[in-house]
């Protein structure tokens, strides 16, 4: 718990109703532009950005109905949380039902696959659509817990009027994500729901622990499961014969290796092509066979050379446009996917969705929008280029703004400047790339500065025209006096003075 949230917590257990009356006038405030009493939490703030960007409108919206009653059923039954939803309700819903409260259980989406507690509840909660088969996420109603819990990945409290939707003012709730012990994604959401004037702000701590047992359920679950799988396909393993490889489970977890321990592998290896050759990590390639339940992989021998890796060349300082080829295919590249290029390339070592989703978008990005564009950009490159968890270039990578920055740092200002050819994808608007593309040039306009160096300052202001002064006077200074550079070098400081005059 923040200092923030503990502050919180004092101010609504000292009068609920008191507390939620402040809220309401931040609220209207902040909503229409006025001079709020205390901000927002942080938390909630960020949380409205968020929904006002998705057009939500807070005077007058109601849940979207995605699913009717009989859809409801047949997704939780094919739904991974319905072997949770024991666990939960021993632990949740008999607390929920006395505290006049309601539990419900969403998927990652925010779609309400089970509602149960307090029948008065319930009836109130359908006059509002807080009822299964609706849709909570941020983006279709607001900030509330769920949404608001599944859009940053922690257990979270909203209290009356931090709903930015009027409707939901009279009630307060508590979420928390529940994670897939396998692959780490959130499946869902465990929520407690009620009247205001029953709010505690133990609820948090509840439904946080409540998503922990369903969890560990979970894993002891996919435990057993990973027994029978290594039990059943063992004899593919061992029918190898002394060729490498590797069980996998069907999300392509590595469960056993032949030879045995000495073998290098990730802990995942990428299935999503479902058969054929894969590339690992390393640059080695190993081929894919589907088995009914899971993977084989089967790797080269020992002595085997090892497949060259990909590579992947980006010229992206011009003003024609990103340029990418991949092992001598041009590949074409809208702007936001030569960003995502350009992140992955400056970060060797990966970046998570969240980082990721901050890098493009900044404070407003979303993790599962990243997540969206890496998919179209892996399905655009194949799925050997990116690597996940985190994501990151597989392939050798021959980008011109990274030969910029290396030339810089070896001290080679000829080279970094015969390299440099514009600013870094110019038309981007991503905050990242937007301080890299400013770096860059500050860098090399400084080193050529420092140097006095004539070619290069004037390499620089071909490729990207300045005012500078400072820049215009060395190179009036430094080029001879009949050099036609010259000429037009001064007349651009006789323009900029008069325009400054």
């Amino acid at each position: 718990m923040t200092l923030n949230d503990e502050c919180v917590t004092a101010e609504l257990l000292a009068d609920p109703l008191e507390y939620a009356s402040l809220l309401e006038q931040v609220w209207d405030a902040v909503l229409r532009g006025g001079r709020a009493p205390k901000p927002p939490r942080p938390l909630v703030s960020d949380s409205w950005q968020r929904s006002l960007a998705a057009d939500v409108d807070p005077d007058a919206r109601e849940a979207p109905v995605v699913w009717e009653r009989d859809e409801v059923r047949d997704r939780r039954a094919a739904h991974p949380l319905a072997a949770a939803i024991p666990v939960l309700r021993e632990t949740v819903l008999s607390v929920a039902d006395e505290a006049m409260h309601v539990m419900i259980v969403t998927d990652r989406d925010g779609l309400i696959l089970w509602r149960e507690g307090s029948v008065d509840v319930e009836r109130r909660a359908d006059r509002v659509r807080l009822a299964e088969g609706t849709r909570w996420s941020e983006d279709a109603i607001g900030t509330n817990a769920m949404g608001t819990t599944l859009a940053v990945g922690r257990p979270v409290q909203i209290y009356s009027a931090e709903h930015l939707v009027r409707t939901y003012h009279d009630w307060t709730c508590a979420a928390s994500p529940i994670h897939d012990p396998d692959t780490g994604d959130i499946l869902g959401s465990v929520d407690i729901s009620g009247p205001l004037r029953t709010v505690h702000p133990a609820m948090v701590a509840l439904v946080s622990a409540a998503a922990q047992l369903a969890e560990s359920h979970l894993r002891a679950q996919m435990a057993a499961r990973d027994e029978r799988l290594r039990a059943k396909n063992m004899p593919h393993l061992r029918g190898l014969r002394g060729e490498s490889g590797a069980l996998l489970t069907p999300t392509g977890r590595v469960l056993a290796v032949e030879p045995g321990p000495g073998l290098r592998l990730p802990e995942r290896i990428d299935v999503s092509d479902g058969h054929g050759p894969v590339v690992l990590d390393d640059g080695r390639e190993a081929l894919l066979e589907p088995l009914p339940e899971g993977f084989l992989l089967r790797l080269p021998t020992k002595n085997s050379a090892a497949q060259p890796r990909l590579v992947l060349s980006l010229s992206f300082l011009n003003s024609s446009g990103p340029r990418a080829v991949l092992d001598g295919r041009e590949i074409p590249l809208t702007t936001r996917h030569a960003e995502i290029l350009t992140l992955l390339a400056m970060s060797p070592g990966g970046l998570t969705a969240d980082r990721l989703a901050f890098q493009l978008y900044g404070e407003r990005g979303n993790p599962v929008t990243a997540r969206a564009e890496i998919h179209r950009l892996r399905t655009h490159l194949g799925e050997h280029v990116i690597g996940t968890k985190p994501y990151r270039l597989r392939a050798e990578v021959d980008a011109d703004f990274l030969t910029v920055r290396k030339a810089l740092r070896a001290g080679n200002l000829r080279a970094a400047v015969e390299s440099y050819r514009g600013p870094l994808l110019e038309a981007s608007e991503s905050p990242a790339i937007r301080d890299e593309r400013e770096e860059l040039f500050a860098s090399l306009r400084n080193a050529a500065l420092d140097r006095g160096d004539a070619e290069a300052l004037w390499a620089l202001f071909q490729h990207q025209p300045t005012d500078d002064l400072e820049v215009l006077g060395q190179l009036a200074h430094r080029l001879a006096r009949h050099d036609p550079r010259r000429h037009l070098v001064t007349a651009r400081m006789q323009r900029v003075l008069a325009e400054e005059a």
